[in-house]
C-alpha cells in the first residue's frame, strides 16, 4: 500500500546529521537508514552513522555515510548500524555529554530509529541540550501511539503465520493442540494478528483477562463437532514461559500433552517484507526532510494512509490499544 507524503517544508537549515538505531531489531530498519543517508546527501547534508544506538554515541563513533555505505542493505534483516540498549542514557548527565560530543563533531541533528524507549532517550536529549532529534518508529511490537504501523510488525507477522501454517500440518497429523508462543511483552498486536491470520482457535493476549477453563471448553467444543487439532497463540508476557504454563495447566484437565513452539527472536529476523521495505523508506526519508528544514522534537508516523509528524510529547509513555471488539471478532471466526 503506497503512503500519501504530505508537503512539508523543503528548505535546508541543518547541514549535518547522524542517524542511529537504539533498542531491538526490526526488519526495514536498513530500509530507514538507507533513505535517511540518501536523502540527506540529496539535499547537500552530510549524514554520520552511529554505531550500536546510544552506547556508540557515548563512545564517539560517528562514521561518515556514503551513497555506497548504504548499496544493497535495503533486502536485509536487522540493522547495518547494529543496536544496544544503553542503561547509561538514562542519566542526564551522559545525556549532557552526548550532545556536546555531537556538537564536537560538528553534527547539528539526530535521527533515532526506535520505540518509545529510544523517543524517550532523543527527547530528553534535545529538551535538556536544545538538540535538535527526529524519531522513526522501528520496533515488531507495533506499540507506538499516534501511528498506525512501525518498521518491522509486518514482517514480523509475516514470519509467525508462516510458522502457524507448518506448525498446522503437524499439529493436523497427530491430533495434537498446539501452543505457539510469540513476542508481546506488553502488548497483543503481533499476537491477535498472527491469531486472525493464522486462523487460531485462541489467542492470548496481555490487555485482556483469560482463563484456563475457558481455554479448555473452546478446545472440547472443536472436539465435539469433529476438530481433532487446535492452535492456540500466546503472547509471551513481561515473562517468556506462559506458552509452557498455559500447556502444564490444560494436561491437567485431561488434555493429552499439549505442544509448545516459543518462536522467540525467529520473529525479529529475516529479510524485510515489501511493506516494511516501503514503510521504511517513506519514514526514514520523512524524517530527514523534517529534521533539516528545522522540524523536530517529535516523530514521523502513519495516520490513515499518510505520514505524519507527531510531537514526542503524545507519544512517550503512551500505549496503543489494539483494535476494538477485534478479539472478540477472532472467536467467532475460530468457532
Amino acid at each position: 500500500m503506497m503512503l500519501e507524503l504530505p508537503k512539508f517544508p523543503t528548505s535546508v537549515k541543518l547541514k549535518s546529521i547522524a542517524v542511529l538505531t537504539s533498542g531491538g531489531d526490526a526488519p526495514g530498519m536498513n530500509a530507514a537508514v538507507r533513505a535517511v543517508v540518501r536523502y540527506g546527501l540529496a539535499k547537500g547534508v552530510s549524514v554520520y552513522g552511529i554505531p550500536k544506538g546510544y552506547s556508540g554515541l557515548l563512545e564517539g563513533q560517528f562514521n561518515p555515510m556514503t551513497l555506497s555505505s548504504v548499496a544493497n542493505i535495503i533486502q536485509k534483516g536487522g540493522t547495518i548500524l547494529k543496536t544496544d540498549r544503553c542503561p547509561a542514557f538514562m542519566k542526564k548527565s551522559v545525556r549532557k555529554e552526548a550532545a556536546n560530543l555531537l556538537r564536537r563533531h560538528g553534527i547539528d541533528g539526530l535521527v533515532v530509529i526506535g520505540g518509545d524507549g529510544s523517543f524517550t532517550g532523543a527527547s530528553l536529549l534535545e529538551a535538556e541540550n536544545r538538540f535538535p532529534t527526529m524519531g522513526v518508529p522501528g520496533t515488531i511490537d507495533n506499540d507506538i501511539a499516534e501511528t498506525d504501523d512501525t518498521i518491522g510488525f509486518d514482517t514480523a507477522v509475516n514470519t509467525a503465520i508462516d510458522a502457524i501454517d507448518r506448525i498446522r500440518d503437524t499439529a493436523s497429523s497427530h491430533d495434537r493442540t498446539f501452543l505457539v508462543e510469540v513476542m508481546g511483552r506488553n502488548s497483543g498486536w503481533i499476537a491477535l494478528s498472527t491469531g486472525i491470520g493464522g486462523g487460531a482457535e485462541t489467542i492470548i493476549v496481555p490487555e485482556e483477562p483469560y482463563t484456563i477453563r475457558k481455554i479448555d471448553e473452546t478446545i472440547r467444543r472443536g472436539l465435539e463437532r469433529g476438530k481433532s487439532s487446535s492452535i492456540i497463540v500466546v503472547a509471551e508476557g513481561k515473562t517468556s514461559g506462559r506458552g509452557r504454563e498455559i500447556a502444564e495447566a490444560l494436561i491437567k484437565l485431561g488434555h493429552l500433552e499439549p505442544k509448545v513452539c516459543t518462536l522467540g527472536h525467529i520473529q525479529r529476523g529475516g529479510a524485510p517484507s515489501a511493506h516494511d521495505r516501503m514503510l521504511g523508506s517513506f519514514l526514514g526519508a520523512t524524517a530527514t526532510q523534517l529534521l533539516i528544514a528545522g522540524k523536530s522534537k517529535g516523530m514521523v508516523g502513519v495516520k490513515n494512509n499518510r505520514v505524519v509528524y507527531v510531537p514526542y510529547s503524545r507519544v512517550i509513555g503512551k500505549k496503543k490499544a489494539l483494535p476494538a471488539n477485534a478479539t472478540h471478532l477472532a472467536s467467532i471466526l475460530a468457532s
